[in-house]
């Protein structure tokens, strides 16, 4: 005879679950308050302690607002609210055996197909924004701190050329990933300008529409990049990450 696991949910998850489909039903919508906690306690069936739960667990989520002295407000759920949780959990990912290299594969893939689509659909206003990132890179040469934050901002710009907010959203995300490792490689001298010069070339082909010449110019920024990396930490060639 089959044996099954059957899962035990707490009242909370139960309640949260109920919420969360009727805010996704259009029962609630953005801008609309919640009942009270007294009216879901009599709704469901259950306590407070459940219902508070419920409620912040949404929060969380970022399905509603929760305010002092007011009740819960619904709301439009954001990429801010989702990409924490998403950090949070593939952070985990990179303390395992091999995790950065597994990063380094990622961000390629993600990263050349960026460069790739920016280069196919790129406006006027994308260019324009492209090219005070590349600005930014350039005075920030010299203070890595500041150097970090404009690399940042150089491959945001790049991502918002696709037109597609996921993929903005998705950067963020990655960007989150890579802060320390951005922060070892600017420690050797000449790394912010060699980034620098990619970013140009990687610019200049969007610029002229060259998906192909984009997608090189950034796979080889990303491979100059992650062989500073493992020069500087080289125990990520070991496969201790």
């Amino acid at each position: 005879m089959k044996k099954y696991k059957i899962e035990r949910r707490t009242l909370s998850e139960q309640v949260a679950e109920r919420l969360e489909k009727e805010i996704r039903d259009g029962h609630y919508k953005a801008g609309d308050t919640m009942p009270s906690e007294r009216e879901l306690m009599e709704q469901f069936g259950v306590g407070r302690p459940a219902i508070r739960e419920a409620l912040f667990y949404l929060q969380k989520l970022g399905f509603i607002a929760i305010h002092s002295g007011t009740r819960p407000r619904v709301i439009k759920p954001t990429f801010d609210a989702v990409i924490p949780r998403l950090s949070g959990a593939l952070r985990g990912l990179l303390e395992e055996p091999d995790g950065q290299t597994a990063l380094q594969e990622a961000r390629v893939l993600f990263e050349v197909a960026v460069a790739r689509t920016a280069a196919e659909s790129a406006t006027k206003a994308d260019l324009r924004r492209l090219d005070e990132a590349l600005a930014a890179n350039r005075s920030a040469m010299g203070d890595e701190a500041a150097f970090k934050l404009s690399d940042v901002a150089f491959h945001a710009a790049l991502a918002q050329a696709t037109g597609n907010p996921i993929v903005v959203a998705l950067h963020e995300t990655l960007a989150m990933l890579l802060d320390d490792r951005r922060a070892l490689v600017l420690q050797r001298p000449g790394e912010d300008e060699a980034a620098y010069r990619a970013h140009c070339t990687i610019v200049q082909a969007v610029a002229a529409g060259s998906p192909d010449q984009a997608e090189a110019a950034m796979r080889e920024h990303l491979q100059h990049h992650y062989g500073t990396y493992r020069d500087l930490k080289p125990q990520v060639v070991e496969g201790k990450s």
